[in-house]
């Protein structure tokens, strides 16, 4: 049984790799963001126990699953149920270049037009990752896979993935 959690800054390609999973190996797919936040704007983050209950139903509703995302509040609840985590611990560099080349992504964003217009506010959020000391932080990343006890793998690029 696969269970795999993602988790790396913005830009990382934690989407990139969890997709490959999910059609290579035929694993459910769940994005974070798509839970993680309220359908507003500005964005307001989602209360924790609604974005949880979601992963639930997600989780008891598929056997076999790849999550990814930056949130450790929320891949925290799914710790015991992994099989495996994956930190892509790319470089600033790397993930701001990443960030520029992604492709509209409709399930965030109305528009191409609106994914370019966040592009200066992602990137300068890319940069403050060593800095923060949040939830999506490198910080609260790295701990998250030193204490994880199961099979884990850091990646430090993309080439993987080609």
């Amino acid at each position: 049984m696969k269970r795999i959690l993602i988790f790396g800054n913005s830009g990382s390609g934690k989407s990139t790799f969890a997709k490959y999973l999910s059609e290579s190996e035929n694993l459910a797919h769940l994005d974070l963001d798509t839970l993680a936040w309220k359908p507003i704007t500005p964005p307001e983050r989602e209360d924790i126990n609604v974005s949880f209950e979601a992963i639930k139903h997600f989780t008891d509703n598929n056997e076999e699953w790849v999550i990814e995302g930056c949130y450790t509040d929320l891949l925290t609840l799914l710790e015991t149920q992994a099989t495996e985590i994956v930190f892509m611990n790319l470089s600033i560099e790397d993930c701001i270049k990443n960030a520029k080349a992604r492709p509209w992504e409709p399930h965030k964003y109305e528009s191409k037009q609106a994914q370019d217009d966040n592009l200066s506010m992602l990137i300068e959020w890319i940069a403050q990752y060593t800095e923060r000391k949040d939830t999506f932080s490198y910080d609260a990343h790295q701990t998250f896979y030193d204490r994880f006890n199961g099979a884990k793998k850091m990646l430090t690029s993309n080439e993987v993935l080609k």
